[in-house]
């Protein structure tokens, strides 16, 4: 037979008189909440029968005086420091809970209550008020389980109406309880992860539509707490593999994706997890750090496989080599999903280059047609890409090896020297440079620079009808493209080019090769605003020449248009 509820109306009067005889009536006080002042119970008598009073309408039918009496944020505070004083006052949590939970009320009222519960409940919990022992009498077991009950309820409550609301200040209020409640439950023996809340909480966080409470929690308690993150691992696992809602799990992905990212210093050792939220007694709540690498990897893969879009895509792999690679144990899991990215194409492409390079350098993993897919990012549109920095830092890592074939290096330097006609001031000054350092490095490239013709007949030929250059550029494979046969014809066309500075950059190679190399770091820089800048600022020797004289006409001449007018005029029928 169901035991009856012993605060329900008819059970009331029963219940506060045994609260009386039980052993610890009054709570300790908590370390760091302040001690309510205790109420002489005559005092309170003469106090609530005066507000009765003041309530009472008066005799000629007014309103009654608003000296804050029925101020709901001094009847919050009146019925905590009840509970607080006394246990027979334990039903005033129902009402503070109906107050919590009440989404018609004010927030502040909400907010103001639920903190009060978080002060309750902490004491309750650390005084062992909450907790069953051998030989309790009955009334007392039905106290304790009413207590877990509202308990359950509070903390129900915090997650259904603070942490998912729209309102800021009681999603981070909500949390910030929830967490607290976390810790103190910590600091019982029979604590145990499968029985917190905590699962709820960051269950709660990646579903939530805010990201505002995602980066409280990621600030707070993610970044900086490494049992907080170990089981925000697993729980990331758990969650999207469970069959949630498409647009939950979409969601969930979205802000496990962004608090992964979120983590910039990976732990090398063991003395490096020691920083923990908890406060529980025997094992380490993370037991080693290669479980730990594990759980984040799996949490990467989980994230991967949920789907993520292209710009996210983008930032992993810009951060890739040096954020995320060091949290995988097998850091070769990742292989697809570079190769992959290196296969879309584009900005996509060259993101990726550093992720794959960080395999084939640090795990020897093999990737055959790497050359040939570099060789392929090489078009019109790369010198003209806000990743052009980027890109030449990796080239010239790329390319630093003095074992490479001098044809595939041959292409590489015909291929850029071809598109550096093409390109942007701010391109040709990077191009240049890059271009001398590889002939210093793979010195049988520099026929291309100086293949003088000692046959008379040949050059008498070549003089008089020219050639054809035969480096193909449409050719994929740089070992098959003719480059080493050709010059760098290119480069000293960009010696007469416009820009002063590319023109005279551009003559390096023209001149002896007394300089060991070039810092590509100091033209990686470079774009229209700063050559402009360097133009303005200049020290002129002389005054510049300039036209003085109006022209009278522009299109027309005597007798009808000039050949410019006659242009225009075909310009404008045409259209």
């Amino acid at each position: 037979m169901l035991a009856p509820n012993p605060f329900s109306p008819t059970s009331k009067l029963a219940i506060a008189c045994s609260f009386e005889n039980m052993p610890g009536a009054t709570s300790p006080p908590v370390a760091g909440v302040k001690r309510k002042r205790v109420v002489d119970k005559s005092d309170r008598r003469s106090s609530k029968s005066k507000s009765k009073s003041r309530r009472q309408p008066s005799s000629g039918g007014g309103e009654s005086d608003d000296d804050g009496s029925d101020d709901p944020q001094t009847e919050v505070l009146r019925l905590e420091a009840e509970v607080l004083e006394s246990r027979k006052n334990y039903n005033n949590i129902a009402k503070l809970l109906q107050l919590a939970k009440d989404d018609d009320s004010e927030d502040e009222i909400a907010i103001l209550a639920a903190v009060a519960l978080c002060r309750i409940f902490t004491r309750l919990v650390v005084s062992g008020d909450m907790n069953k022992s051998k030989g309790m009498a009955q009334p007392e077991v039905l106290v304790v389980s009413w207590l877990r009950e509202r308990y359950r309820e509070y903390k129900d409550g915090l997650i259904a109406h603070f942490l998912n609301c729209k309102n800021v200040r009681k999603q981070a209020t909500g949390l910030t309880l929830l967490m607290r409640s976390v810790k103190e439950e910590s600091k019982q023996s029979n604590y145990s992860w499968k029985h917190t809340v905590l699962k709820q909480i960051i269950e709660a966080v990646l579903v939530s539509k805010e990201e505002g409470l995602r980066d409280e929690f990621a600030e707070k308690y993610f970044g900086k707490f490494d049992d907080i993150r170990y089981y925000t691992f697993k729980t990331i696992q758990n969650l999207l593999a469970s069959d949630v809602a498409p647009t939950e799990k979409q969601r969930a992905a979205s802000h496990s994706f962004a608090l992964l990212l979120s983590l910039e210093t990976v732990p090398t050792s063991k003395n490096d997890i020691q920083n923990y939220y908890t406060e529980s007694e025997g094992k380490p709540p993370v037991p080693s750090l290669s479980v730990y690498k594990s759980q984040a990897q799996e949490s990467w893969l989980s994230t991967l496989r949920a789907g993520i879009t292209k710009e996210q895509r983008k930032t992993m792999l810009g951060v890739l080599s040096h954020q995320i690679a060091p949290w995988f144990p097998q850091p070769e899991m990742l292989m697809d999903f570079l190769t992959d990215s290196y296969n879309v194409g584009g900005a996509t492409s060259l993101l990726a280059l550093s992720g794959l390079y960080y395999l084939m350098a640090e795990k020897n993993l093999d990737y055959p047609s790497f050359y040939q897919k570099l060789y392929s990012l090489l078009d019109e549109s790369i010198l003209y890409s806000k990743h052009r920095s980027r890109f030449f830092r990796l080239l010239d890592t790329f390319m630093s090896s003095t074992h490479l074939p001098a044809t595939l290096v041959a292409s590489f330097i015909k291929r850029l020297s071809r598109l550096a006609l093409y390109a942007p001031p701010a391109g040709v000054v990077v191009v240049i440079p890059w271009v001398y350092n590889m002939f210093q490095r793979h010195p049988a490239c520099t026929f291309m620079m100086h293949r003088e013709v000692r046959d008379p007949e040949w050059k008498q030929e070549l003089e008089e009808e020219g050639m054809d250059d035969p480096f193909d550029m449409d050719e994929k494979d740089p070992l098959l493209t003719n480059a080493i046969e050709s010059s760098v014809w290119e480069l000293e066309t960009l010696q007469h080019h416009y820009h002063p500075n590319v023109a005279t950059l551009a003559k390096i190679i023209a001149e002896q090769f007394t300089k060991r190399s070039y810092s590509l770091e100091d033209f990686l820089d470079h774009s229209y605003t700063a050559l402009l800048d360097i133009e303005l600022d200049r020290d002129l020797k002389k005054d510049p020449e300039v036209e003085f004289e109006i022209p009278k006409r522009i299109f027309t001449a005597e007798d009808g248009l000039n050949p410019l007018g006659q242009l225009f005029n075909q310009v404008v029928e045409a259209r």
